[in-house]
């Protein structure tokens, strides 16, 4: 594994990941984070599913649709509207932050 560093919300994840290394650490099949992709929630460096490396947001967008899928029951589509969703909820708030500070 490669080391890069990550910052989530809640915590520093130090990793740069292939698709083996990924799914081992979503604890999914190769089949679930191909799905991803193709739903355009991940977007993994690479020509083919053999080079891909996941890097930064992706790895955590990973284990955010990972929890989705298994704590809600949603399927891939519903769980990348989820995340779509909230990331646009989080950039409203940068935005309005800016102009009514808390």
């Amino acid at each position: 594994m490669k080391k890069a560093v990550i910052r989530d919300h809640h915590s520093d994840i130090l990793e740069s990941l292939t698709l083996p290394e990924l799914c081992r650490f979503c604890g999914v099949e190769t089949h679930w984070v191909v799905e991803l992709v193709e739903y355009g929630v991940l977007e993994p460096h690479g020509s083919n599913p053999d080079r891909w490396q996941f890097i930064g947001t992706n790895i955590v967008r990973a284990r955010k649709a990972r929890r989705l899928t298994r704590d809600l029951g949603l399927n891939i589509a519903g769980a990348a509207m989820v995340l779509e969703l909230l990331e646009e909820r989080d950039r409203l708030r940068h935005r309005l932050a800016r102009y009514e500070p808390l």
